[in-house]
């Protein structure tokens, strides 16, 4: 599994970094950015479930 954040979706409401901190980050202004290369490492599939499920632009992506 690997994820990504659409940029021009994300409006910086940051709920995907303080729900997976150890997937997602924020920039400067505060919008989500992915960690490294995005791919989700085992036992981390859950919190990236759940960051996905609650981002309110739908702004993160599982490829």
């Amino acid at each position: 599994m690997k994820v990504k954040i659409d940029a021009e979706r994300c409006q910086g409401h940051g709920r995907c970094y303080d729900l997976a901190p150890g997937l997602f980050s924020e920039d400067d202004e505060g919008y989500g950015q992915v960690i490294g290369d995005g791919v989700v490492q085992p036992g981390q599939e859950q919190m990236a479930k759940l960051a996905l499920s609650n981002c309110p632009e739908r702004a993160i992506e599982s490829l």
